[in-house]
Formats: structure tokens, sequence, C-alpha cells
């Protein structure tokens, strides 16, 4: 042998044997079917093809279908064998399709069947490392930029589907990009950073995909430096490198950003307000990154995330709920899952190429334990979240992998009180779901927690009155417990070893004791599932009302009872085995039960029975099943009777479940059993004979099938003698895949035999029944009818799978290939006997017959159609498993892996059973694999057939006969070509024959299903040219009346899914020469050779000509009207021009009557616009300096891109000199590798052509609007309005005008102009509006005119839009502002020179009254905004002009002004590496208005809002003019808080005391704007983000104003820095003085004179206690006791009248603030009961009759006390003594408790 590979287990095989190359990784399950030895040769000879077909196909250029169809192929090969080829064709693959997919004119729908193949070849990352592959990553790149900023899809030139972009995400995983990648992208997107403009998140959109961060170590210096803050990206480059890079000094800010994008509500004043930029964090990233964080030398991050969970874990308890909840479950459940996956990775993966985790920062024992500890308080309390238990459950199953013995005792105290509790079941199924988590866990027991497995027997015990037929959802979750646990362990009795053998150990003595329980806990189960069923049957009602089905909820019980009762019966030994089978038999047999529920699940109990010990139970059952319906049915009357004798039902019930077991168990009792079949397959009761079917159907069934017989967790049975084996060692064992010792049932010579001869006997005589019938040769009743079906139907579903499949002609010349595109056909194990004859025909003939006969005298004999409608999906698609019952056993295999599988060592260590049901899936699977078989003759026969049953004449059977049509449309290539044509034959026109039901038949026929095809909208070129123009005909038909609403709707319906569903369908094939090179490669290269040979020059040659022939023929005829629009629109392409004819009628259509045609035609002449745009040369720009070092902002090499005032364009010469660059975001951050910029005009294509010059498409376009009549029409219908007051400016048009002007220059300026004028002074709002998307479209469309032309545009301009502003009205001025950002939108500020300036003039006049003031600013505001930081100059000028005016009256222009402030200073940013910006600057403004403030500053008294509102009383005092500018800077700050990029704090806080002193206490409406403005900036200040530097500086003022002299300012003092802290949590924590100062501060307010600053400081207090930002320490809480025992001096007897108290105050509030500190720890921790906390309730009561306010206060801790602690009193009540308990009842039911 060459050489010996290790595969997973240590069988070291002779690889180059049987497959002759070393295989990547194949599915292993399929090395354990029964026909294992033959799939080798199999799948050689499958991808010998594949590698042959697609090779050739690619060298032929033949995309479709041949490229198409050998994918398809490869990617069902890797589904079934998974990636069994050699490296180099697995390398080969890969670039073959990434070659492919980058092909640039490529459909998408075909990219992105190819992207996900694709996916699936790089899937497992560790099999390829970077040294084998190597891919580009521009093409790549150049493939994103097309389709997710496409110029022309606004245009409707190209059309994409919405999910596009998933394909990119592949990216994502498999980064084999070469070393110097990183380098190239950040030349490239560096020049997108700048973080004023929308392309900012094109670039980080692009780093985050692209970026390589799993380099080894050594090529570290390759990766980056610096980056923006994306929490993907970093998450990824944290896992790569996990002990590469350091992240100690981020990590408090890091939790910082984690705990506030959490979005948590805090603080006494609960104003959330919305925050653009800081809470998208995705939960997902987050957890990955700090997973990743964990270890190493500092354990800094666990400190951190234990603080994090510290200061949340009150928000887990049950009785909180809010919108965030979500987000904190997943970051429970997610984050445990992480830390697993990482330790997998450190310490039970197979080492592959990716970068290892260095030793030094491996995960310890120690913090495992650390992490393990600080995660447990909060999903102990979600356990029972309101959310359901399902997240805490996950978290605990991964926590339990890492710490049993930490995890499962505290979920075991809540689960056993839980099982106790008869009030609450919803605790019951809280803890039974988080204990099925930890099952395995818990009975594997191991090493650290080996007391696990001796809880096992009290659980199971104490769970059975679970199983309670009064509550639905406790039963079932009562089943998956037992289930579970069951699974895991084997149920045998082995007290006697404890006698016998004398190596065991304490725990396994236990064990061994207390297995004796077993066989009691067997039968005790038993009796309550008896119980149960008896319940169910006491609903006697339903023997006279014929339900036929089970209610949903019966079915789901009946589910869990059945695989419930089996696992257990499966996991039993032999002796406990016979004693329930023994019960169950006499229950069975001793009662009569109704069949549809009772009887159904008793049968079940019976099967399960059998299907565990075959020989044993048919002993029992069978005989005496067949004796009891001998014996009924000794009578001939029987048979006729409509009602049959219960017992008799039952019996046959019963017997039909039983026979559900190991085929050769069966034979023996064959006689009687064929001999019951003949005696009840014809009884006249339907009941009756259906029973009969299905025996007939599970007998066939169980003979001829192959199928596992036994699921037991451990191989081989338990009988052996506990001296050689203790079954308790096997207790939560896995499976072992390599000796799985699968026993198969492979039908034998003997049962095939046997199966036969029951079809001659049954099928054959039924089959010439119904032939004579459809033959007109002898009458049946339909009743008869309806019987011989469902025979016949049981039949081939129970042997099925012994028939061949169909054999006919193929269909030729459906499609023209170079390429074989034959079937494959796969083993199932099998083979076929040819010489018997293939009922399979047999049954298709007679169908048809019946079929043709039943539509020609019968047609309403719907259950007969049904009945073979069914029977022919069966015929065409049946192999011995069934698609959907396929696929719910696939989920299911995969939820009950997921809730039991052991993430932490991986390699498939699952529990037996499910390993072998997984092989078992694989068969199936096989079975099922369908895709791409021949079209044949036969199979055109029954989908004729089927056609006519969709369009025949009721709904129902039409409804069935599609959707099995559809999923024959599928199976078979290339048949719609077949049965489009024949479909369009009832939409002709000229038909007169056809009726309604046979119309809308067809028309569904067309619309398809929501997952199958749709035909109308095939992507193929010949099928669209017939569908489409037949659907838009066949509004002439006959049938079609309109009358019927359902046609109608059908018909919105097809349109609707035409045009969602629509993409563009690829015209250009051609197939670029490096995949060509790929291909040849392919064929050539590796075993297996493939067969087919490499295609020769002749065949190459003839393939480029079909490719060529194929572009050409893509021209195709256009002539239909009105839906017809819709259609054509469709068809606008980027790279074929329209052809004129079609030009004509969309610009026709700009004036057509109806309003949908005219904003179709819109859209559609904007889109022939782009197509005709001449392309206009760029050349780079010469003379660049680069600066050394990277650094962003304003920069000498980027000065010259700025608007300065002095050298602007103001000439025809200066204008062809100066530069212009478009884009905005050039040159901030660093200048692109080529800038490029518009050639000298004499170079650009002629401007201002004669309509000689013209092509003809042009021609028409230009004759249409320079006709005035035309024009003028269009005008009128463009200032129409469409719906009144739901309009808006309409990007649509503004394309159209944009395109006119770009195209045919100023041509039709004359023709507008008077138009315009008109307009614009007409004040209403669709006229101003049509005006403003003119406007705009001018602007835009005359980037490329010379100067002369420029200027006089702005002559004419400038005046249209003074008049524009000065009409402005509510409806029309955000269409102005729109107007304007989309005219300046990516525009040189100085080609705009002209607009800025008439802008700039004065806006701020009162002329036209303050909402025309208004308005202009935000027009203005508008322009500047899209220009970002190269308008320096104008936002300097504007902020002059606007400062003296900031003390306006008007809120509005308050408002507005605070907007555009924003505006201004939105560019002065301080993010590290930037330079100061030479835009206006926010500290120089603070400190010009501060000195205006003054008169505020300095007073004492109350701020009152006394402004006189009229304007005329001359010069007001300082003070009413410092109000006013008062109210304009709050507006600023709160718009800027949302919007600004980081938070200017040292300005923002010299404005603080101000804000203080007027922000009123109470939280009440009726205070003027003022206190609310004030009131809402301080909320926003304080949830800004503080960096470390900061700190100190905020704390300072709050020291300062808390010695203020308002109580109102030390009160808001408070509430401001709870949120302050919550928001900067950790910030603030890593920072010791800070916390020592925030302590000194609240303490001290305790004791201020104020009661309502003093209470406000004990709720502060208690909040940072609870959120653990303060810990209760000795020192604390010895001060405040010591305040409590302040002396008051005694109450003396008052004098009658005298008020006056002569208590002297001080003395009070020290006793008042010892005692709210007391009350505020005790309320720091409301869900538990901490050690200190029993001492400081005794000695709080003490205070309970001082004199007021102290009362109260204690009052109130009480009672709150009281509330929190209730739900869990018992388990509180542990930690007081008596003495003290007796103190606290009485306190808490005292009768001054209701004083």
């Amino acid at each position: 042998p060459r050489s010996c590979v290790l595969t997973g287990g240590n069988d070291c095989r002779d690889v180059s044997g049987t497959l002759g190359f070393v295989s990547q990784k194949d599915i292993v399950y399929n090395k354990l079917l029964p026909y294992a030895d033959i799939l080798d040769d199999e799948s050689n000879v499958i991808l010998g093809q594949i590698k042959g077909n697609l090779g050739r196909a690619v060298q032929l250029r033949e995309i479709w279908p041949g490229v198409l169809f050998w994918t398809r192929k490869l990617s069902t090969y890797i589904r079934l064998y998974g990636r069994k080829f050699s490296k180099e064709d697995h390398v080969l693959f890969i670039k073959l399709l990434y070659e492919l997919i980058t092909i640039d004119k490529l459909e998408i729908s075909m990219m992105q069947g190819l992207a996900r193949l694709l996916i699936n070849l790089l899937k497992k990352t560790e099999l390829l490392s970077r040294e084998d592959l190597e891919l580009p990553w521009r093409p790549l790149y150049e493939l994103q930029d097309r389709i997710l900023y496409s110029k022309t899809e606004h245009l409707g030139l190209n059309w994409f589907p919405k999910y596009a972009f998933v394909i990119f995400y592949f990216i994502l995983f498999f980064r084999y990009f070469p070393e110097s990648a990183t380098q190239e992208m950040l030349e490239e997107w560096r020049p997108l950073l700048c973080p004023f403009d929308v392309t900012m998140q094109r670039a980080i959109g692009y780093l985050e995909l692209f970026l390589p961060t799993s380099l080894p170590p050594e090529l570290h210096h390759k990766g980056f430096s610096e980056i923006p803050h994306l929490v993907n990206l970093f998450a990824r480059l944290a896992n790569d490198n996990i002990g590469y890079i350091d992240w100690d000094p981020y990590i408090p800010k890091i939790f910082t950003r984690v705990l506030r994008s959490l979005n948590l509500p805090v603080g006494t004043s609960q104003m959330l307000v919305p925050r653009y930029l800081t809470n998208a964090y995705d939960v997902v990233h987050v957890v990955l990154w700090v997973s990743a964080l964990l270890g190493g030398p500092s354990k800094q991050a666990q400190a951190q995330l234990r603080g994090l969970f510290n200061s949340i874990t009150s928000f887990f308890h049950p009785s909180n709920h809010g919108r965030w909840l979500m987000k904190l479950m997943k970051l429970l459940q997610r984050l445990p899952a992480s830390v697993v996956r990482r330790l997998h990775r450190e310490r039970y993966r197979k080492p592959t190429w990716l970068t290892p985790v260095p030793d030094s920062h491996k995960l310890t024992e120690a913090d495992i334990t650390a992490f393990v500890e600080s995660m447990m308080q909060p999903v102990l309390l979600a356990m029972f979240s309101k959310t359901g238990s399902l997240d805490a459950a996950q978290a605990l199953q991964n926590l339990a992998l890492m710490r049993p013995e930490l995890v499962i005792p505290p979920v075991l105290e809540k689960t056993y009180p839980a099982m106790e509790t008869l009030t609450e079941p919803h605790q019951l199924t809280a803890t039974l779901s988080c204990m099925i988590g930890v099952a395995r866990s818990l009975v594997s027991g191991g090493q650290r927690f080996p007391e696990g497995p001796t809880h096992m027997l009290p659980l199971l015990m104490r769970a059975l009155p679970g199983v309670d037929p009064n509550d639905f959802s406790k039963c079932m979750i009562t089943f998956q417990f037992i289930a579970t646990f069951v699974t895991l362990v084997p149920l045998v009795d082995c007290s006697s070893a404890v006698h016998e053998r004398s190596d065991l150990t304490a725990v396994e003595r236990e064990m061994c004791s207390a297995s004796a329980e077993f066989e009691d806990f067997v039968l005790q189960f038993m009796d309550r599932c008896f119980a149960l069923i008896d319940s169910s049957t006491l609903e006697q009602t339903r023997e006279e009302t014929e339900t036929e089905k089970m209610t949903h909820l019966e079915s789901l019980v009946e589910l869990g009872l059945s695989s419930t009762f089996s696992t257990i019966l499966t996991q039993c030994s032999i002796d406990i085995f016979k004693v329930a089978l023994e019960k169950v038999f006499i229950f069975a047999t001793t009662n009569i039960f109704e069949t549809r529920v009772a009887g159904r699940m008793v049968a079940d109990m019976c099967r399960a029975a059998s299907k565990v010990h075959p020989a044993q139970s048919l002993k029992l059952l069978v005989p005496h099943c067949c004796n009891a319906i001998n014996q009924l049915t000794v009578n001939e009357e029987v048979l006729s009777e409509e009602e049959l004798d219960k017992e008799l039902l039952w019996n046959l019930q019963l017997l039909s479940e039983v026979t559900r077991v190991d085929g050769d168990k069966i034979l023996p009792y064959s006689t009687q059993l064929v001999q019951i079949l003949q005696l009840t397959l014809h009884l006249k009761c339907k009941q009756g004979y259906t029973l009969a079917c299905n025996l007939l159907h599970h007998i066939l069934r169980s003979t001829a099938l192959i199928y596992p017989t036994e699921y037991c967790s451990v191989p081989g049975s338990f009988q052996q003698p506990t001296q050689d084996y203790l079954p308790i060692k096997d207790w939560g064992r896995p499976g072992d895949l390599w000796n799985l010792h699968i026993q198969w049932h492979v039908p034998s010579v003997e049962e095939t035999r046997f199966v036969f001869y029951v079809l001659d006997l049954i099928l054959q005589p039924e089959l010439l029944r119904l032939q004579r019938y459809a033959q007109g040769e002898r009458d049946m009743t339909r009743d008869d009818v309806l019987q011989s079906l469902s025979i016949v139907q049981h039949c081939l579903l129970g042997a099925g799978s012994l028939f061949p499949p169909l054999r006919g002609e193929p269909i030729p010349e459906l499609v023209t290939s170079m390429v074989n595109l034959g079937e494959t056909n796969l083993f199932t194990g099998v083979s076929y006997d040819v010489s018997r004859e293939n009922y399979r025909d047999a049954i298709c003939r007679v169908m048809r017959q019946l079929l043709h006969h039943i539509l020609e005298h019968s047609e309403d004999d719907t259950k007969s159609l049904f009945s073979i409608i069914k029977i022919i999906s069966d015929l065409l698609h049946f192999k011995g498993s069934q698609k959907h019952e396929f696929d719910s056993r696939w989920k299911s295999f995969n939820l009950v892996k997921k809730s039991m599988e052991n993430r932490l060592h991986g390699r498939k260590q699952h529990i037996r059973a499910l390993l072998i049901d997984r092989v078992m899936l694989q068969h199936e699977l096989r079975k099922l694999t369908v895709e791409g078989c021949e079209y044949r003759s036969i199979h055109q026969e029954l989908m004729r057939d089927l056609l006519r049953l969709s369009t025949s004449t009721y709904s129902q059977v039409r409804s069935r006969a599609q959707s099995v049509l559809f999923t024959a449309l599928g199976t078979y290539n290339f048949c719609c070509r077949d049965v489009i044509p024949r479909v369009l034959e009832f939409l002709e026109p000229d038909r007169s024959d056809v009726t309604q039901q046979q119309f809308k038949g067809a028309l569904y026929c067309l619309l398809g299903n929501h997952s199958g095809v749709c035909l109308a909208n095939l992507h193929d070129w010949d099928c669209i040219t017939l569908t489409w123009p037949a659907i838009v005909r066949s509004g002439l038909s006959s049938a079609m009346s309109l009358e019927k609403p359902s046609i109608v709707r059908l018909f919105d319906d097809l349109a609707d899914k035409i045009h969602r569903q629509y993409e563009t369908i690829g015209i250009d094939f051609a197939i670029p020469s490096e995949c060509r090179a790929v291909a040849v490669q392919l064929q050539t290269s590796g075993v297996p050779l493939p067969p087919e040979p490499v295609p020769s020059d002749q065949e190459e040659a003839e393939g480029l000509r079909k490719q060529e022939e194929k572009n050409l023929d893509s021209e195709q005829p256009w002539k239909f009207e009105h839906i017809a629009i819709g259609f054509m629109s469709l068809l606008l392409r980027d790279d074929h021009p329209l052809p004129s004819p079609a030009v004509l009628f969309f610009v026709k259509s700009l004036n057509h009557d109806s309003l949908l045609v005219r904003k179709v035609a819109i859209s559609a002449v904007a889109g022939i616009m782009k197509q005709l745009k001449r392309p206009h040369r760029k050349v780079p720009v010469s003379g660049m300096k680069e600066m050394a070092g990277l650094i962003a902002g304003d920069r000498p090499d980027n000065q010259w891109l700025q608007y300065n005032s002095s050298s602007l364009p103001r000439t025809q010469q200066d204008w062809e000199g100066c530069t212009f660059v478009e884009k905005t975001h050039w040159g901030y951050y660093s200048w692109p590798q080529k800038l490029m910029m518009y050639a000298p005009s004499e170079e650009q294509p002629k401007q201002g052509l004669t309509r000689e010059e013209m092509t003809e498409r042009e021609q028409i376009i230009y004759d249409h609007f320079s006709d005035p009549g035309f024009i003028n029409q269009l005008i009128e219908f463009l200032s129409l309005e469409d719906r009144k007051g739901k309009d808006k400016f309409s990007p649509r048009r503004f394309c159209l005008f944009k395109g006119l002007f770009r195209n045919f220059n100023d041509a039709f300026l004359p023709l507008l102009k008077p138009h315009m004028e008109r307009l614009v002074a007409d004040t209403h709002e669709s006229k101003q509006r049509c005006v403003a998307e003119i406007t705009s479209g001018l602007i835009r469309g005359s980037k490329h005119w010379s100067y002369g032309k420029v200027e006089s545009l702005w002559e004419l301009l400038c005046p249209l839009i003074r008049t524009a502003l000065n009409n402005i009205t509510v409806e029309t001025y955000a269409d102005w502002g729109t107007c304007i950002a989309t005219a300046c939108e990516s525009r040189d500020p100085r080609k705009l020179h002209w607009l800025f300036e008439m802008l700039m003039e004065s806006p701020v006049n009162g002329e036209g009254g303050s909402f025309v003031d208004a308005c202009r600013l935000y027009v203005l505001q508008g322009g500047l905004a899209q220009q970002e930081w190269r308008v320096p100059e104008l936002l300097h000028r504007l902020l002059q002009y606007l400062e003296p005016k900031l003390t306006q009256v008007y809120k509005n222009v308050r408002e507005r002004i605070g907007s555009v402030l924003t505006y201004i200073f939105m560019i002065d940013v301080n993010l590290p590496y930037t330079q100061p910006t030479a835009s206006p600057r926010i500290k120089e403004f603070t400190e010009r208005i501060l000195l205006r403030l003054k008169p505020l500053t300095e007073g004492d008294e109350e701020i009152q809002n006394h402004v006189v509102e009229e304007n005329d009383v001359g010069e007001q005092d300082e003070r009413t003019q410092a109000i006013k500018l008062l109210k304009t800077v709050l507006k600023w700050l709160m718009a800027s808080a949302g919007r600004s990029f980081s938070t200017a704090v040292p300005e923002q806080l010299q404005l603080l005391p101000l804000l203080f002193k007027i922000a009123p206490v109470e939280n009440d409406d009726s205070y003027d704007e003022l206190k609310r403005d004030a009131k809402t900036c301080l909320s926003l200040m304080s949830q800004g983000l503080l960096y470390t530097e900061q700190i100190p500086l905020v704390l300072s003022v709050i020291f300062q104003i808390a010695g203020s002299s308002s109580w109102h300012a030390r009160y808001t003092v408070l509430t401001y820095l709870q949120i302050m802290v919550f928001y900067n949590l950790f910030t603030f924590m890593s920072d010791q003085g800070a916390v020592n100062d925030v302590r000194a501060l609240v303490i001290r307010l305790l004791e201020d004179e104020q009661l309502e600053v003093r209470e406000m400081a004990a709720t502060t207090l208690s909040g940072f206690l609870q959120c653990n930002f303060l810990s209760i320490e000795g020192p604390m809480q010895s001060h405040f006791e010591a305040l409590c025992k302040t002396r008051l001096p005694k109450k003396r007897k008052r004098e009658l009248g005298s008020v006056v108290d002569t208590i002297p105050s001080g003395d009070l509030v020290r006793r008042h603030a010892g005692v709210l500190g007391l009350s505020a720890c005790i309320l720091s921790s409301p869900y538990d009961v901490p050690s200190w906390m029993p001492q400081l309730l005794m000695n709080l009561s003490v205070h309970l009759n001082d004199t007021q306010p102290i009362e109260m206060s204690v009052k109130k801790t009480l009672s709150n006390f009281r509330r929190t602690h209730h739900d869990n009193w018992q388990e509180h009540k542990q930690q007081f003594t008596d003495d003290q308990l007796l103190v606290l009842t009485d306190l808490l039911v005292s009768p001054c408790y209701y004083a």
C-alpha cells in the first residue's frame, strides 16, 4: 500500500485500493450502510462524469444548460458523499467556480447557484490551507460593487434579486487572499473613509468582509494597524489571533460599550433617548469578542465580565420585562456556547493550519471556574423568565460540560421542590427543560461530579406524577424528560452485584442497589399511561360525532407517549420487558377501545413492545387477534354491514399496528395473516377496510424495506451475568461510530417471494376489475371503485421499493447541448427482479384508462380522482420513503442532537440511537435523490394527464393535481419546455371552447406554488418569448370575463410575481480564457480520470459559434400593450440598447391617459437616457503630493479642494483650468492610487449635437421634447397631484430630467423656461414640486456644459429659486430641501458657487415671517450638509451671520438654527490620527456664548421665562436677551446629542451649572419650553460616552454644583450621576479615585438639609450598590450605624396651641441619614438575602417609632423588602435566626404597618 491515512478512528485502510486517491473528507455514515462495499465504485463513476462533463462544458463555452446541469450534479454529489475527492480536485473545483462566479456579465440567478456550491466547497476551512489555495480578491470586490452599489438598477436597467448579497458572506469565512492583499485593500478603501459621508459605511462594510484576520503570526506586520470601531471585524480579529494582540488597555472601553449597547433602562427619570450611534452592536459579535478576550496572564477581562453580569443580574429576574430582554437572553445563551467552542479548539480539536493559541493564553482550569461562577446567578434567574426557559437551558447545557459540579447542584435544588409543588406548573416545566439540558453531564458523572448518577432514579420517580391528563404542557415536558434520561441509561436491575463483586466504589454500590427500583419505575409509568388513556376514552361523544382525525393536542400526546414508551422498552433488560409485555397484553385484550384516540395509543404501546422483542410479543398477540377476528366474522352478514362491531375494529387495529416489525419474524404467521386479509379487505364498512388496508401496507413494508432493527444505547444485549458486565458502567456512554454493530433488516429471498405472492393474490384481481370497469365491461358503484383504489394505493406504498422505476423512450430535442445530460442512478440496496411483472407499469396502465373513463363519464366523483392523483404522484416518485416524512425526521434528528450534544469534546460523541438514526437518514436521502431524471415518453403522458386534471372543473381536484405537477416539473430535466405550450393553448384568444375553470387552472399552472418553479418566469429566453405575449393577449379570450373577481386577482398575482421574481436574464454568455484553462486542468487531472475526451478544436469553434448566435437573437420582437408596458420595462438592460420602436412607444407613453402607464414610462425613459449616455474620458490628476504618515482631516495637500471665495472660477478660462473633484470623500483620509478627473472639454464627446448628428433613438426623443405641444401636455401631467398630501419629491422624475439635460445639453431649455417661471409663481404643492424636480435635474445635468451655458443657466435659475423660497409653504419646504440637497450631492462646491452665494445672501431676514426664515435655513443646510468638510469658509461665514441672531423669538426658527449649528460643528471631531479642523470649532463658539450668558450664571434668583413675545419694546435688558439666547443654545445641544460623532465634553461642561439650575425636579408637562428642554439636555448628556481622561473634569463640575444653594440643582445632580455612571460603568471602575469621589459625594448628600435630596441620595446609593459599582463594606455600615444613634431630645409635653417642634434639625437630619443609608443597603439586593442583611433589618426596626420623617422611611423600606422577597420567602427564611424571625413577622404585620 502507498500510504496509510488516519480517518477519524484508528482504522488504517489501504486507501489506494478502492478509491485510488486520498479523499478530503467523506461522510462517514456511508460506510455503515448495508451495501457500503459498492459505494466507492459508484462514487468514482459519478465523480469522473462530473469532472469530465463540467470541464467539457466550460471549454465549449456552454453555461446553459451544460455548466449549470453539471454543477448541480456536483452539489448533489457533495450531499451524498461529502467531500470525497482528492485535494488537487478540491482546489480545481474551487478555482473553476471562482472564475465562473466572477464572469462579468453572468446572470445573477446562475451566480447564486454557483456561489452556494462554492460556499459548500470552502466550508471546512481545515481541509485547505493557505498554501493549497490562493484566490485574488479584486474580482470579487468588483462583483460586489456592481451589485450592491449598482449605478443602473434604480433606472430599471438591471434587476437584481433582493437576496443577492448573501453570497458575499462566503468571503467572511475564507479569506484565501494572497499576503499582499491587506495592503492593497487599505489603499483601495482608505480614501473612502470620511466620517461625514455615506461612503464611510460602504468602506467599513468592505473592510468587515474582506480583511484577512487569520494570518499566521509572522505575517502580522502585513495585517493592519488602524481601524475605526467595527465590532464585527474586531471580534473576528480577536478570535482568530487569541494571544497575539494585547487588548488590556482597551478592555474597560470595550465593556462599557457592550453595556451601553444593551439599551437598559436606568435611573429614576427613565428618559431613554434614541441614540443613533451606540446601540447597534450585534450580540453574536459581542459574544465572540468577549470569549476571545478571556484568559491570558492579566485576567482583566474575566474581572470586567463578572462586573458586567453583576451589574445586570437584576434585569434577569422574572418579574422584569421589556424590549431589552431579548438581547440579554441572547447574550446569556451565546456566551457559554462560544467559550465551549474556544475550549474545544484549544484542547480537543485536531491541529490544522489555522493559527494555534499560544500556551500562555489558553484558558486554565481557574479561568473556566471563574467564568462559570460569574454566569451562574443570572442563568438561574433566567430559568423562570417570561420568554421561556430555552435560552437558560442551552446556557446550562454548555456550562455543565465545563463544570458540572458548580452547575448541576443549584439546578437540582430548584428542581426537587418544583416537582413537589402542585400550584406552580410553570416552575416545573422550566426546571425540567433545564434538567434535560444537563442530562448527559449528570448521568455520566465523571471525576468532577461522581455523585451525579445517584440523582437519576429519584428524579425519574418524582417525575411520574407529571403524566397528567389535565395539563398538556406538563405532560409533554415530562415525556421528554423521561425519554431523555432513559435513552442514556440501560434499565437493568444489577442490585445483586453488590453482594457478588467487591471492586465497587461507594457511589457505584449506591447506584447498583438503587437500580432495583427500575422495574417499579417501568410498571408505575405504565399505570400512569393507562390512566391517561382511560381519561381520553371517557369522551363518549367521539362515537356519535364522526371526527376522523384526533385533535392536534391529542396527536402530540400520542406521539410523546409512544416514543417515550418505546424508548423505555428498548433500554429494558429482558426480565423487566417480560413483566411489561404481560401487563400491556392484559390491558389491551381485556378492554375494547374506540379506534380514534384511545385505540391508537394502546396499539402504539403494543407496537413498541413487538418492535423491541418481536418473537415473544407476536407469539402472544397475533394468534389472539386472528382468533378473535375469525370468530367475529363466522357469520356471513358481517361482511356487508355498514357499522361494524367495536371489538372487530379494535382487534383489526391492534393487529395492523403489531405487524410493523422485523420482516422475517412475520413469516411464521404468514398464512394466518393472508387469510385475515382476504376476509377483511372487502368489508363494506369504510372504517373496516381502511384498517385492513393498513394491515396490508404494514405487512408488505416490513418485509420489503431496508431498515435497522434495534436502537439500544449499547450494542448487543444486556443479558450477561453481573460478574462480567456491569450495566452501570454504561450510563451516559456515547455510541462508538467505528463499532456501531447496526443490525440491518435486508429482505431475504423468502420475504421477496412472500411479497410477490401477496401481490399476485390481492393486487392482480383488483387491477383486472378496475380495467374492465374502465373499458365499460362491468359496473361498479363509486364506493367499490374507491375501495379498489385504496387497495391498489396501499400495495404500491407497501412494496414500491421493489418495483423498478417507469421506463420509456427519452423525449428528444427539448434543448440542444453539446454535453451529455444523462441521469445518474444510485444503488439503494435493491436489485430489481426483471423476470417478474413490473407492477408499477401495470398500475400505471390501468390508472390512465380509469382516469380517462372517470373524466368522460363521472367527473364529479372527486374522491376517486383524489385517490388517482395520489397514486400518480407515487408512481412517479415513490421508492420506499416519502419526502415530507424524511424532512420532518431530519428536523427532529437535528433537534435531539442539539439538545444532547457534547460540544466540548466534539468528534461525533452522540448516543448510539442517534448515530443509527443518522445512518438510516443517509439511506433515505439516497432513495429520495431524484434531481435531473431524464424526461421520458411515459412521464410525458402522465404529465399531460396531470395538466388535464389541473384544468378540470372542480377547484380541489385542480389544486391537488397542480401541486403534484409542480413537483414533477422540478424533477425531470427541461420538461417545462414541453408543458408550457400546452398550458398556453388554454389562453389563446381565438379558442371558443375554453371554460372559465380551464382558464383559471391554466393561469394557476403558470403562477406556480411558493416553493417550486414559476412557469411564467423561467430563466430562459425561449420560454419568455412564448409566455409573456400569451399572458398579455389572453385578455381577449372569451373565457376571460373580468366580472369574476377570482380571475382578476389571479392576473394581479401573476403580474406581481413576475415583477417580484424577475432578475436580469443573461444575454451575453462569454466565458473568459483563464476559466477554460482551469477546465482543461480539471479534465486531465488526478484519479478518477474522467471518461469524456478533451474537446477538439472543431467542437470548441462550434461552441463559440453557438454562443454568439445566442447573443444575437436576443433582440426580440415587441408587439403588445397594457400588462405589456410593465413587462417591457423589465426588459430594459444596461448591455443592449432598446430597439427604436420601443423607445418611441415609451416616449409616447409619457403622456398616456393612465397614471400607472405614465409612472412606468418615466422610469423607462430615464433608463433609456442612461443607455444613450456618451462615455466621458477621464485622466489622472497630475502633480499630487502625498503627506508623510497617515493623518486624516484638513491638510495642506487637500486644501485646494476646499471652497475659497477669492479663487472661484468666474471666467471661461478659470473654469477650464480648474480641477474639479466631484466626490466629497476623496482626500479626507488619504488619496486613491490614481485620482481620476474628467479630461478637458475638447477631448470629450461633442456637446450640443445637431439633429443630423444624432442616432435614430436620440432623434425620437429630440423630436418629442422639441414639440411645444408635447411639453405642455407633459408638464400638465407632471404638475397634477397624485394622492393628496402623500406625494414626495420623485427621484425618478429627477433622473428623467437629469438625463435629458445631460444628453441633449440645453436644447430644451427655451421651451421649458416659460413653464418653470409660470409654475414657480404658483404656490400649489404639486406645481412647486414639479419645478423642484426639474431644477435639480437641470443642475445635476449641467455637469459637462461649457462655462457660457452654465453661466446663463444660473442667471435663469437664481431668480427662480429666490421666488420659490419666498413662496415656500408647509407642504413644499421639504421638496425644495430635497431639490437643493440632490443638486449638491457629489458635486465640486466650486462648480455650484452661484447657488451657494445666493443661498448665503441673508437667510434669516424676517421677510415673509418666521416660517420662511426657518425654511430658507433648511434648504441652505441641505446644500451645505452634502458638501461636508469642503466648505469651511462658507461655514464660518454662516456662523458669523447667525451668531447675532441667536436670540430669535420664534420657536421654529430657533429649532432650525439649532439643527444648522449641529451641521456647522459636525466636522469638528476629535478622533485619533486626525488634524484639527479648518471648519468652525465648538470650543471658541462656547466661549463666546458663555460671555453672553453671564447675567444668568452670576445671579442666584430663579430663572423665569418672562419674555415679552413682542419684539418692539426696544432693546430689552441683558437678562431677557440671555434667556432667549439660552433657548437657542438648548436646541443646539439637543440636536447635536444624537447626531455628532463624539461628544464635545469639555465645552459642554461649562454649560452644565446653568442647566442644573433650570431643570425642574418633578415630571410635569405644564412647564414651559425652556425647562423641558433643559431637562432633556441633561438626560441626553448624562448618557454620553466618556473617555477616561474626561472623567475628572466632569466630576469636578458636579462637585461644584452639589455645593450649590438651590436644592433643585443638588437633586438633579444625583439623577444625572446615576445615569452617567451606569452608561460608563467600566470606564469609571477602572479609575479608583473616581469611584471614591462618587461615593463621598453620595454619602455627603445623604445628610442634606432638604428631605427630597436625602431620599434621592439613598436611591442613588442603593442603585450603585446593586450594580456593584460600590460594595457594602464594614466602614460604610458602621458609619451609618453611628449616624443612626444620634440622640434626639425627649419629647416634652407640648403646650396647647404651640406648633413649634423643639427638636434641633441637625440631629434629626443626621439620624435620618443613618436610617436611609441602612435602608439603601437593604434595598440594594432585592432578590436574595446576603449574610449581613438580617442584622441590618434588626437595627432598622428599632427606629420604627421615631419622629417623622424617619418613621416613614422605615415603613417604606420594610414594605419594599416584603414585596421583593415575598416570592421566595421559603428559601430566604433560612437566613434568619428564630428570634430575628419573630421580630420580623411582628414588624411586617404589626398594626403600625397599616397606620
